[in-house]
């Protein structure tokens, strides 16, 4: 446990932080498995792709996720929502 004031501000702090970025990334693969869980029984559509596309850039923008991440997931829901649709 640290003695100075200004260490113990940064628990503090750090604790808070963690407690938001793991909200924030706990929501967001939420939202990815339910977009998945949509594409496996066929009722996946483009606004899940969107509402869960808008997720993950709240994450990226938050700096819970790399920019580039949030890109590349972003990517590849969309690439299999479309292979979903050629198949079914």
């Amino acid at each position: 446990m640290p003695n100075i004031k200004s260490a113990k501000k940064r628990v503090k702090v750090a604790e808070k932080k963690n407690l938001r970025n793991r909200m924030i990334k706990s929501a967001m693969r939420t939202t990815v498995k339910k977009f998945e869980a949509g594409i496996a029984n066929g009722s996946a559509d483009a606004a899940l792709l969107s509402a869960t596309a808008a997720n993950i850039d709240h994450a990226a923008a938050k700096g819970v996720i790399h920019k580039n991440a949030a890109n590349r997931k972003k990517s590849r829901l969309a690439k299999r929502l479309n292979q979903a649709k050629a198949e079914g």
